[in-house]
């Protein structure tokens, strides 16, 4: 796995490349500042590892442990800590240091990236808006406009399969999605501008890692 960096959705937009004559949709990313606030090596923990911080809060909002954990990286800033902590794992970790920030420069235009997050919420949904079933007929007479249908048989196995598409919660699950390009980089207000769409609404919670998928 590569080390990645934390950040915030802001929204979306478009971009245009003069160039090619076409816009580009792009979404709208506050990528860190991020501050290393762990460096595990396999000696001391078994594998390697960089933890990194994000989103700065005041001190009086964190527990003791997650204070005491801070203070050992110098991550806490007078009255002032972290909210996210995210682990990546690294082959190499001796190019870090603790106390060292991670900004959107981190990357490069053009670069491919994995971006994770949670999906928006959309409460309680029925069969069609959550899978895409096909409705019944809509004649009149008809019972079956919305119904599930069959959902297994009866005797045997006298039970219903766990996982079979049914009601229920839909959104707000961790999303990833692939190979994202990194249109352009913005170090001075620290800014990523991702081709396409990412998970959530703004306002939500994004990690943001080199891809490590080959081919497709």
């Amino acid at each position: 796995m590569s080390v990645g960096i934390l950040g915030t959705k802001l929204g979306m937009t478009q971009i245009f490349d003069m160039e090619e004559g076409i816009a580009i949709p792009v979404t709208v990313v506050q990528a860190g500042p991020c501050t290393v606030t762990q460096i595990k090596t396999p000696e001391t923990d078994g594998y390697s590892a960089i933890q990194l911080g994000y989103d700065a809060v005041p001190k009086k909002r964190l527990n003791r442990p997650e204070v005491g954990h801070l203070e050992k990286s110098g991550a806490v800033a007078g009255e002032t800590g972290l909210r996210h902590l995210r682990e990546y794992r690294s082959d190499t970790v001796s190019s870090y240091e603790l106390g060292q920030e991670l900004k959107a420069d981190f990357f490069t235009e053009g670069q491919l990236v994995d971006v994770v997050g949670k999906s928006i919420g959309r409460g309680f949904a029925g069969y069609q808006k959550r899978h895409n079933f096909r409705r019944g007929p809509m004649s009149h007479g008809s019972k079956n406009h919305r119904l599930p249908g069959s959902t297994g048989a009866g005797t045997t196995p006298g039970r219903i399969y766990p996982g079979k598409k049914m009601a229920g919660r839909k959104g707000n699950a961790q999303i990833t999605i692939r190979k994202l390009q990194v249109v352009r980089v913005d170090a001075d207000r620290n800014l990523l501008l991702i081709k396409g769409s990412v998970p959530g609404k703004p306002g939500t919670l994004l990690s943001i890692a080199p891809t490590n998928k080959v081919g497709g």
